[in-house]
C-alpha cells in the first residue's frame, strides 16, 4: 500500500516541480532585465520547497519499500520416506503408527525420533485435540536401503463394548533428485482388538527410493515392545 503510495503521488509531485521550473526560466527569458526582487524570490523558494518536501517524502518512505523477497518453494513435501495414518475423524480412538527404517530402531509414540525417522504427529484421537483430523505421521532423513516395517497398535477404545474402526495407510517415497511425491504402498485395516499390534508392510527401498515389487509383506514383527536403543 505504501508503495503504490508512493508511486502515484512521487509523479504527480515531481512533475509539479517539472512546471515550476519550466514557468520560472519561462518568465525569465520573456523579462531581459529580470531581476530577483520579492515576487521571485518568494517563486524561487517556493520551487525549493517544493523540491525539499519531495526528498523528504522519499527519505521517510525509503525504509517502507522492501524489494521483492524470494519466497520459499513450499510445495517441495519434508522427509524422503512418508508413512501416515487416518482414521474416522468422529471416532475419539486412539491408534498409534510404529515405523521402522533399516538399521533403525522401532518409532512411535514412546520413541519419537531414531536415526532415521521421526514421528512428527501423535494423535490421541480427541483428547486434548483441538484439530478435527485423527491423523499421524512419520518421516524419515533420506532414504536408507533396506527393508522397512510400518505397524499400526490399537491403543484406545470410545465406544464400550467396542465397535470396529478402519485404519488406512499411505507410504509415499520423495525423489531425491526431482523432489517429487509419489505414492507408493496404501492399505486399509479393520481394527478390533482393542491392545492389538499388527504389521501392514514389509517393504523394500534401494537407495534412490525404488520399491522392490516382489518383496512386500505383512509378516507380523513387533514394533511397540523392539529394542529402543
Amino acid at each position: 500500500m505504501v508503495k503504490i503510495f508512493f508511486v502515484l503521488y512521487s509523479k504527480k509531485i515531481f512533475f509539479l516541480y517539472q512546471r515550476l521550473i519550466y514557468y520560472f526560466f519561462s518568465y525569465s527569458k520573456m523579462n531581459e532585465n529580470f531581476e530577483f526582487n520579492d515576487s521571485n524570490v518568494i517563486f524561487r523558494d517556493l520551487i525549493l520547497l517544493t523540491l525539499t518536501g519531495f526528498i523528504s517524502m522519499v527519505i521517510l518512505l525509503m525504509p517502507f519499500i522492501q524489494p521483492p523477497t524470494e519466497t520459499e518453494n513450499t510445495s517441495i513435501p519434508p522427509g524422503n520416506v512418508i508413512v501416515e495414518l487416518f482414521w474416522d475423524n468422529d471416532r475419539d480412538v486412539d491408534i498409534d503408527l510404529w515405523v521402522k527404517a533399516p538399521d533403525d530402531i522401532p518409532v512411535g509414540y514412546s520413541n519419537q525420533g531414531g536415526l532415521f525417522f521421526n514421528l512428527l504427529r501423535d494423535d490421541l484421537g480427541k483428547y486434548k485435540d483441538s484439530t478435527p483430523v485423527n491423523y499421524e505421521v512419520s518421516y524419515s532423513r533420506g532414504i536408507n536401503e533396506g527393508i522397512y516395517i510400518t505397524n499400526l497398535h490399537l491403543y484406545r477404545e470410545d465406544l464400550t463394548p467396542f465397535i470396529p474402526i478402519t485404519a488406512k495407510l499411505v507410504v509415499s517415497v520423495v525423489d531425491p533428485n526431482t523432489k517429487e511425491r509419489k505414492q507408493i504402498l496404501k492399505s486399509q485395516k479393520i481394527l478390533d482388538n482393542v491392545g492389538e499390534e499388527i504389521t501392514i508392510f514389509q517393504f523394500k527401498l534401494d537407495k534412490k527410493g525404488n520399491l522392490d515389487k516382489d518383496n512386500i509383506n505383512n509378516n507380523f514383527v513387533p514394533l511397540r515392545s523392539g529394542n529402543k536403543g
